[in-house]
Parts: C-alpha cells; sequence; structure tokens
C-alpha cells in the first residue's frame, strides 16, 4: 500500500493506494507519508493544524530498524547524538535521537514480501524515536553509520502505537 491517495504516475498500474481502502471524507491527508518499502502505523486527518502539531518537533515518532549486520555500541552512540545526512542535495546533521538495540527481535506481523534470509549474515533490530522527518531520514541515518536499512517499521506516534493491529487497519481515534 503506497501511502498516498491517489497518483498521476503512470508507472503506478501494480500499485495500491490507501484510496482504495475505504471512502475517507474529503479533504483527508496523510501525516508523514511512509516511503514504499516502508511499513507501519500512518495517521490520517482532515484537519490541518492537527498535521501539523504531529509533524512538529514536539512529537516524538518511533520507528523499529531491522539493519544490516551486528550494529556496534559506537554506531548507536553517532545515531543518538545526531548523524550528517543529505537532505535535498545539502549536508544536514540530524537532531539527537533516542536509540535502543533490541536483544531480541520485535514481534511485528510477518512481511508478504521477504527480506532476506540468515545466510546472507546477521541482522540487528533498533528502536530510533526522533522527533524530525526528513526524507528518508532514518534510513539515511542508519546507512550513515555503516548499517543500511533493511526493514523499517514505524510503531508508534506520540502514545499512538500499531499493537494489536493488523496489517490494512484502519481505526479511528482522537487525540
Amino acid at each position: 500500500m503506497v501511502s498516498q491517495f491517489i497518483t498521476n504516475d503512470r508507472h503506478s498500474k501494480n500499485k495500491k493506494f490507501l484510496g482504495e481502502l475505504q471512502d475517507f471524507p474529503e479533504g483527508t491527508m496523510a501525516i508523514g507519508r511512509l516511503d514504499e518499502p516502508s511499513e507501519g502505523l500512518l495517521l490520517l486527518t482532515t484537519d490541518g493544524k492537527m498535521s501539523s502539531k504531529i509533524r512538529s518537533r514536539k512529537t516524538e515518532k518511533e520507528y523499529y530498524v531491522q539493519v544490516d549486520g551486528l550494529i556496534t555500541d559506537a554506531a548507536l552512540k553517532v545515531l543518538e547524538n545526531g548523524v550528517e545526512i543529505s537532505v535535498e542535495g545539502s549536508a544536514y546533521k540530524t537532531l539527537p535521537s533516542k536509540v535502543t538495540l533490541f536483544s531480541i527481535a520485535p514481534s511485528l506481523p510477518k512481511r508478504a514480501k521477504k527480506i532476506r534470509d540468515d545466510r546472507h549474515g546477521p541482522t540487528s533490530w533498533i528502536s530510533i524515536i526522533i522527533t524530525e522527518g526528513k526524507f528518508r531520514q532514518v534510513r539515511k541515518m542508519t546507512a550513515a553509520v555503516g548499517f543500511p536499512t533493511l526493514r523499517l517499521v514505524r510503531y508508534r506516534v506520540a502514545n499512538i502505537t500499531i499493537d494489536a493491529m493488523d496489517a490494512g487497519d484502519v481505526k479511528e481515534i482522537a487525540l
């Protein structure tokens, strides 16, 4: 599912869009889109002020990230302190983030399309909590410290999580 409602891209014939899930009210917008290979929580609203509030630096966004290799303490520290990435062709240092290494993989729904299997080497799972949302930021951050992202799941926005949700679930909540 692509986190936009419609597209004019003629190469998108085999893609599903949000508008196919259900008939949303006019003016419904995604709050912080997910790139195509990413998964997880996507909030929708018709309230522009709410969208702005959630996208602001006052709201935490937590991602569960599977990275290639056994991530080091040094790499985790760099991620926490901020990483230099490219944003629109310019160097940008991310704000500090909270990073936690999982001792075991988090319990997430199986993907329809497998990432890879164990014979290609070990992987690590980390949680990254950020308050900004630059284009492909988390993927760029992990790549910058030498551990490319294999799977990216937005687990939480503010106090809303994907716990007890299945893929495609649509729930109405008030903030």
